[in-house]
């Protein structure tokens, strides 16, 4: 073991381990006793590809070359793709038209070419084959958030006819879901300036034999007030969702007109919708929901009678999730798509009977001896108004290396994207990259994070800026007081809402040393005024407060108002193609930089939108984020290119 200073340790785990040796794992599916997911897969170019496994058989790819199973609804997407009995319908990345595929068959357009301003979603097909059911969200005139229309439409599953408009009006439309008997649709609804888990609203209508709905009725939400996630039918016909009511997402069903939970608990039964086609349960054949639940931040996998309330957790070792949640259930058959701290996500095949359990696919290849992988502890420390908040404390681990005996190590700050969003103690590759090279990490779950219930998600409402912010320094001053870290050697990082909060940390603060934003936001006011997409367009509404009414908070949040407080060094990474948070909101933070001559460095990736997807740039990016910590902090690191960093001495 050789006496190294932290941050200058060898390590196995390389750069292009992080973008070759990994896949995106997501929306599993079964179906007629097949499993099917999607992966996403950096080395060709970030596409999606919807993959496929008998109970016996290896996986084999469904997607031909060319095609990329990802939709743009909503801009971050999801629910790309339905089954019907081997048929596959989906959404094509570069022309965003729905294609139907036979087995066996090239897929063909169900969708007229439109140069991709309609965009479809989360669809299902009707019992008979006869019509996708799904949303449509059309981009018309100058492409404007406000001139976007989300619809729900019916449309022939042969491509025999044009689309068909069942219920437009609101701002957007999600989870369209068939009745078993074919009668009803069940579906969600919502209105700006609202975001899905603000509050949403539930409705059931009839459905008629040719797609048409009729007789639509409220069952259960409130826009601002009361959110409703993943409305389900069961197999006997009664509609299943969690509402967040109680204060917590809890299980409910409609039986005979009347609402009842399931089983109130302070568990999380329900997650942020940012994407389409999530989906935390599923019914068994006898009856019994199998549901993945949140509590303090661990994922749990169990088995709840809906009858009497009793739940069991199974015992499985994956306790954690690293994208949204992905269970889906046939017969005696449980899906799901999750890991653990020592355990990368896996596509998971359980058997409830025999309890079996089939990993089909895991989403890093890489082979590192687990000598070098850090395990994170659970922290939950003091913060502002008498609160505390939580996160995932990663100590470095080598066990090549050791640092003299006086030194402590330099703390990374990672602040999780939403902000409605949550830090996972999932295996994740790039962490142990920090861990394994000498830097501790420490993965905050801030006051507005997802999984500890609706209050604590509110303490955001206002204090977008604030408390995030507040929470990430306490973290890092919580470790420094225990004498875990070296207060004199904080870092932050964080993509889009997380590369807002580490702006503001490196604005407002002296509290950090450098740090790194992702596609962070430096300006909220143009996310106020539409210069953004539609689904996020008022998101600050809630987040900030009401525009134009209180534009003065707005100015005063905006990092990029205060320039004349920075003095630290930043390194800002950005797609060019982002339609989030566009190339200007970091270009507007360079000149700032460059006028008060502090060292910088500014990376623009053509090609990439908002979250990285090729693996060419996931290496850049993660190489330059390491050169330039190695540069302001003062040790060599030769396993990567020196990263020219502008007004550096």
């Amino acid at each position: 073991m050789t006496e190294l200073g932290y941050g200058s340790w060898p390590s196995p785990i390389t750069p292009i381990m992080l973008a070759s040796d990994g896949v995106r794992l997501g929306q599993a599916r079964l179906e007629d006793g097949i499993a099917y997911w999607l992966e996403g897969r950096p080395t060709e170019g970030g596409r999606m590809v919807l993959v496929k496994a008998g109970a016996d058989a290896a996986p084999t790819d469904l997607t031909p070359d060319g095609y990329n199973v990802r939709s743009m609804a909503h801009e971050y997407g999801g629910g790309a793709f339905s089954l019907h009995h081997g048929t596959v319908f989906f959404s094509n990345f570069s022309d965003q038209r729905l294609y139907r595929q036979e087995p066996g068959a090239e897929p063909h357009p169900l969708t007229p070419e439109t140069e991709g301003r309609y965009r479809y979603a989360d669809g299902q097909l009707t019992a008979d084959d006869s019509s996708w059911i799904g949303v449509r969200e059309r981009h018309e005139g100058s492409g404007r958030s406000d001139e976007v229309v989300n619809e729900l439409v019916s449309l022939p599953a042969d491509g025999s006819g044009e689309a068909r408009v069942i219920a437009s009006g609101r701002d957007f439309y999600s989870n369209p879901r068939i009745s078993p008997d074919g009668s009803a649709l069940s579906f969600l609804a919502w209105d700006l300036p609202w975001m899905p888990w603000d509050g949403c609203e539930a409705y059931v209508g009839s459905l008629g034999a040719g797609g048409e709905l009729a007789d639509v009725q409220h069952v259960a939400g409130r826009d601002g007030e009361e959110s409703i996630w993943q409305p389900s039918w069961s197999p006997s016909g009664e509609l299943h969702f969690a509402s967040d009511r109680s204060g917590w997402w809890n299980l409910e069903r409609i039986r005979e007109g009347e609402r009842q939970p399931l089983h109130p608990a302070e568990m999380e039964f329900g997650f942020p919708a940012w994407v389409f086609g999530s989906s935390s349960y599923g019914f068994l054949a006898d009856g019994r929901i199998v549901c993945h639940y949140t509590h303090l931040g661990a994922l749990h996998l169990a088995l709840l009678d809906p009858e009497t309330g009793e739940m069991l957790d199974l015992d499985v070792p994956h306790n954690a999730a690293a994208w949204g949640p992905s269970v889906s259930v046939e017969g005696d058959t449980i899906m799901f798509v999750a890991g653990g701290p020592t355990i990368p996500a896996q596509v998971v095949r359980l058997d409830v009977g025999a309890r079996s359990i089939d990993v089909l696919k895991q989403s890093t290849s890489a082979e590192v001896d687990t000598a070098y992988f850090s395990v994170p502890r659970e922290i939950e420390f003091p913060t502002e108004g008498d609160l505390t908040a939580f996160g995932h404390f990663y100590p470095p681990v080598n066990p090549d290396a050791v640092a003299p005996q006086d030194e402590l190590p330099p703390l990374i700050v990672m602040s999780h994207g939403g902000p409605t969003g949550a830090s996972s103690s999932i295996f994740d590759l790039e962490t142990q990259f920090w861990t394994s090279r000498g830097f501790a990490v420490v993965a905050v779950n801030y006051g507005g994070s997802t999984g500890f219930g609706r209050p604590f998600r509110q303490r955001l409402n206002g204090n977008w800026g604030v408390v995030d912010l507040q929470d990430c320094v306490n973290a890092a001053r919580y470790l420094v007081n225990r004498a875990e870290v070296d207060g004199s050697r904080l870092l932050i990082r964080g993509g889009s809402a997380g590369g807002y909060t580490t702006l503001c940390a490196l604005t407002f603060t002296d509290a950090f040393t450098a740090g790194t934003s992702y596609f962070g936001i430096s300006d909220l006011e143009p996310f106020a005024t539409g210069e953004t997409h539609k689904f996020e367009s008022r998101y600050e509404h809630t987040l900030v407060g009401p525009y134009p009414e209180q534009a003065e908070v707005y100015r005063e949040r905006s990092p990029i108002n205060h320039v004349d407080r920075l003095s630290t060094p930043m390194l800002l990474l950005q797609g060019a193609d982002d339609e989030v948070v566009p190339p200007s909101q970091a270009e507007v933070m360079v000149e700032a930089l460059a006028r008060k001559g502090l060292p910088y460095a500014y990376l623009l990736f053509e090609g990439e939108g908002h979250g990285f997807r090729k693996a060419d740039t996931i290496v850049a990016a993660i190489e330059a984020e390491l050169s330039f910590y190695a540069q302001i902090l003062g040790f060599e690191r030769d396993d990567v290119p020196r990263l020219e960093i502008l007004n550096l001495a």
